[in-house]
């Protein structure tokens, strides 16, 4: 019998220095500090717009800790999917402002681009075409150029991750 997951709950990084990664991910991605445990010497994330407890584990290690080699074994990045190709463009923008652009690239069924935190951890950042205009990428995912103008004038204003929790900051906004 296989086990049948629905989702990645949350991802952990082992950081040199927690505090400046805990900087990061809450400049860069808005994720919001929700626990910490100094025990561990660790925080834990929550991106603004999830149900869940936390997305994020960082665990601090120190600045002696053996760096990432690129190429080795091990795990090569995580994918944080948004709802909309405005929001991806917005990203890249983000990235670039915060020195933490790597690249960007159509696979298909997904637009994205790419960054590292200052620890060297590398991250996507992606967008999803809706399921049914996958079309020939089905069972595809090429590197290809990505033209992020001609993406969001094809596809401006269509949402794809499905159920998400109202940006806290944006309903406040709105209520105000």
């Amino acid at each position: 019998m296989s086990v049948s997951p629905v989702r990645l709950n949350h991802a952990v990084l082992f950081v040199a220095d927690l505090d400046r990664a805990e900087r990061f991910y809450t400049e860069v991605f808005g994720m919001e500090v929700v626990a910490r445990e100094p025990r561990a010497n660790a925080a834990f994330l929550r991106l603004p717009r999830s149900g869940n407890h936390h997305d994020l584990g960082l665990f601090g290690v120190g600045p002696a800790a053996a760096p990432k080699r690129r190429g080795g074994i091990g795990l090569y990045h995580l994918a944080w999917q948004l709802d909309t190709i405005e929001e991806l463009a917005a990203a890249r923008r983000t990235l670039v402002d915060a020195g933490a652009f790597t690249g960007e690239s159509s696979h298909g069924a997904t637009k994205s681009v790419y960054g590292a935190d200052p620890d060297g951890n590398e991250f996507e950042i992606m967008w999803m075409l809706p399921r049914e205009d996958w079309g020939a990428y089905e069972n595809a995912a090429p590197i290809e150029h990505l033209d992020l103008d001609a993406e969001l004038a094809r596809w401006s204003g269509v949402g794809t991750a499905g159920r998400i929790v109202a940006d806290p900051a944006a309903a406040g906004e709105a209520s105000s």
